[in-house]
């Protein structure tokens, strides 16, 4: 059952790929948001991040509060919901790569873990909330033991990005339990769809393959992913915000298929008319866990969640916004 009634959301990160695209969703159904984010970005000028932030901002400013803070800062964090008084909370904020938060180690524990903590501690104080959603990752799950993995996989992360968003898992839940408030944990998957200026593998092969760049097939392009359209992912997310079936539960929020970069190149060059050239890297210097496909059964059934995007269909609507966009030429 989904609640009616119109919320107020205090965002964390609201600014950023997945947020924005959650943001929109509130917003056309009649609900206050607060985005609350430092507006910085961990990846390479080239990802485009100043062009398709200032996009969604267009989109998105005049019908928001925004405030620039850091979740680093917990007093601002504790005065901003202070006066806000949000009902639900959302948490998207991280270094948005694995690799980069494997990089910048100490970066990714305040950022990741520690503003974590601040949002939790900041909402204590706020006496509005009601509940409070938390951005996880399949990183947490480690190497798939099996597949589809479901949310009762054994949870064991090889990267410190998996491990600061499991240890976040964990906080929240003690939160929740000692202090009465419920949360919600979602484990998205390999997000991908236009304004992503993250460096995803996804955007490098669909822009590469836009400039006629090569696209490089590590570990022979074996390796599967749950490939998941930004859009379903924004919706699973809201789902979850006010459905009463969510209280305390955790969700996998994906496609609910794994695929391989070898399909993903077979998939572009059905939409791209110019030659994709592919170079086959039988190693990979990055050390990823194993994954695949995720289990969302428990999504389905608690959430009505059904994505209603898969890989072709993302990769189409993503490509056609770019050309659009007029970043690259048809």
């Amino acid at each position: 059952m989904t609640s009616a009634m119109a919320k107020k959301f205090f965002i964390a990160g609201g600014a950023g790929f997945i947020g924005y695209y959650i943001v929109k969703e509130l917003l056309q159904e009649g609900h206050s948001v607060l985005i609350y984010d430092n507006f910085s970005n961990f990846v390479a000028s080239e990802s485009n991040y100043c062009l398709y932030l200032q996009r969604r901002l267009q989109d998105i400013k005049d019908k928001v509060e925004i405030v620039r803070g850091d979740v680093r800062d917990k007093r601002k964090l504790i005065q901003t919901m202070r006066e806000f008084q949000p009902e639900i909370v959302i948490n998207l904020v991280a270094i948005p790569l694995a690799t980069a938060s494997n990089v910048f180690f100490e970066d990714a524990i305040q950022i990741n873990l520690n503003g974590h903590i601040n949002i939790l501690e900041a909402m204590r104080y706020s006496n509005s909330v009601e509940r409070f959603i938390y951005a996880s990752t399949s990183f947490v799950y480690g190497n798939f033991e099996y597949e589809p993995a479901d949310e009762n996989h054994p949870t064991r992360p090889i990267d410190i990005y998996g491990g600061t968003k499991l240890s976040c898992e964990i906080l929240s839940k003690t939160y929740s339990d000692r202090y009465g408030i419920d949360h919600t944990i979602i484990r998205p998957s390999a997000v991908y769809g236009p304004t992503d200026a993250n460096r995803r593998v996804s955007q490098i092969f669909v822009e590469n393959a836009l400039t006629g760049k090569p696209l490089t097939l590590n570990n022979n392009g074996e390796g599967k992913v749950d490939f998941t359209y930004v859009k379903d992912t924004a919706h699973g997310f809201v789902l979850a915000a006010l459905s009463d079936n969510a209280k305390n539960q955790t969700f996998n929020i994906t496609a609910g298929q794994g695929r391989n970069p070898k399909e993903f190149v077979e998939i572009l060059k059905g939409i791209i008319p110019q030659e994709i050239q592919t170079i086959i890297n039988p190693g990979d210097d990055a050390k990823r866990p194993n994954r695949g496909a995720l289990g969302i059964c428990k999504a389905k059934d608690l959430l009505g969640y059904e994505p209603q995007y898969q890989l072709e269909q993302g990769l189409k609507e993503y490509i056609d916004y770019l050309l659009a966009s007029g970043l690259f030429k048809k």
